[in-house]
């Protein structure tokens, strides 16, 4: 009975670490909210905010202020939110149902499995090995590709910021300039201005397909646009300058990210150093001194331990990570 309850709580232990490992690795931003939630407080926000301001012009700081508001309630909301299968596809740029994934993920889980077995491993391991392959490692890979592609969509996006400011001052319309930046941009940014421009001749307004467009790719610069461009409609003022300050925001901020990467790139080194010594020690002790080894991997006992180790290992990723991971 004592080994079966240690199997079982080792089995536990072992899906943990596998599924904490994925999550510590993710990249996608945690602040991604639902369109109407945040299409409702960009309203409720504007019609506070410019209601006692009826028949006056407002001010630069005036403007400023129902900016810093609108972002800091879309901050709220956003936190209250729970990212889905389904918006991390999209964030990914993969069309695809959770249902397929979900469907990947027991496929990928039966391989791993099935790799386990054939290899003569122990049940705990062949248990590991399935619920790691098929649930843990696709959802990693579905956060990588979505932080990858939110790096291109943010890259190329204050080049996008001078086209639209650049076109409005020579007198061109504002969705002509978004036609010129979907087909002229690259990928993922082209190809979602290219999804604003068919919206808007649709008859979908500019603010619904910049909710769309935040849905895709949940970057705080496409919120920046939409906030801009909604108090700029509302109130008046000169779109080509607001839309140069904004561009030049998003090149600053860019600047100031990469400076603290590489201000934190000695403890990102150290962290990693630190988080794969374990791993290549029990490695290279398995492959000299295999009989050393062998309780450890054939033994209740052994797994057990290897269980708590993996655990203790994990949280110390997660502290190791939330210590050098700055949000900017």
């Amino acid at each position: 009975m004592n080994n079966i309850m240690i199997t079982i709580v080792a089995s536990i232990l072992g899906f943990v670490l596998i599924a904490a490992l994925g999550f510590a690795f993710t990249g996608v931003e945690s602040t991604s909210a639902r369109t109407a939630k945040r299409t409702q407080t960009i309203a409720k926000s504007r019609s506070r905010e410019t209601g006692g301001l009826k028949g006056e012009a407002l001010t630069a700081e005036q403007r400023r202020a129902q900016l810093m508001k609108s972002l800091r309630d879309q901050e709220k909301n956003a936190k209250k939110q729970n990212v889905s299968i389904g918006a991390r596809l999209q964030h990914a740029g993969i069309t695809g149902s959770p249902k397929a994934y979900w469907g990947i993920c027991i496929v990928a889980g039966i391989l791993f499995a099935l790799g386990a077995l054939f290899a003569r491993q122990s049940p705990i391991i062949i248990l590991c090995a399935g619920l790691g392959g098929g649930f843990g490692l696709p959802f990693w890979i579905l956060g990588a590709l979505g932080t990858r592609r939110a790096k291109k969509f943010t890259a190329a996006f204050p080049d996008a910021m001078d086209i639209i400011v650049r076109g409005v001052k020579s007198g061109m319309p504002l969705r002509e300039c978004l036609r010129i930046i979907g087909s002229e941009s690259p990928e993922p940014l082209g190809g979602e201005f290219k999804r604003m421009t068919e919206a808007l001749s649709m008859g979908v307004s500019i603010e619904q397909s910049l909710e769309r467009m935040y849905s895709y790719i949940p970057t705080q610069e496409v919120r920046f646009l939409a906030i801009v461009l909604a108090i700029q409609s509302k109130t008046g003022g000169n779109l080509a300058e607001a839309l140069g300050n904004l561009s030049a925001v998003i090149r600053a901020r860019k600047m100031m990210r990469e400076k603290v990467n590489a201000l934190a790139g000695e403890a990102v080194a150290s962290a990693s150093i630190i988080g794969s010594l374990p791993i290549v020690v029990t490695l290279l002790i398995s492959v000299v001194s295999p009989a050393y080894m062998a309780p450890m991997y054939g033994d209740p006992r052994g797994h057990t331990m290897l269980a708590i180790g993996g655990g203790v290992m994990v949280f110390g990723i997660f502290v190791m990570r939330k210590m050098i991971n700055f949000k900017i």
